[in-house]
């Protein structure tokens, strides 16, 4: 299983911002939890630079790029992201 570099940066940001509050380290637990992660490369942003504007969250659009171009299914509770052709799976 993957999490994109994405999702830590997002709640790195939103912590900082005082929008959520994590305890754990999230480079150790992520892992720890057996899941690899799946890095930002230049051909996900070419890929997201197709995406109709559907969704305005840049950090959601990326996911859905990076799912797109490499097959996979996104997790998650937006249904804003399956307004997309992309594979999801309800959280």
């Amino acid at each position: 299983m993957l999490v994109s570099a994405v999702s830590p940066w997002e709640v790195a940001i939103k912590v900082a911002l005082g929008r959520v509050a994590v305890d754990a380290d999230l480079d150790a637990e992520i892992p720890r939890a057996g899941f690899r992660e799946l890095p930002v490369r230049f051909v996900h942003a070419e890929a997201m630079r197709s995406l109709p504007a559907l969704h305005g969250d840049p950090f959601d659009r990326m996911l859905i790029a990076q799912a797109r171009h490499e097959g996979l299914t996104i997790v998650t509770r937006d249904e804003q992201i399956g307004r997309y052709p992309v594979a999801t799976l309800a959280a």
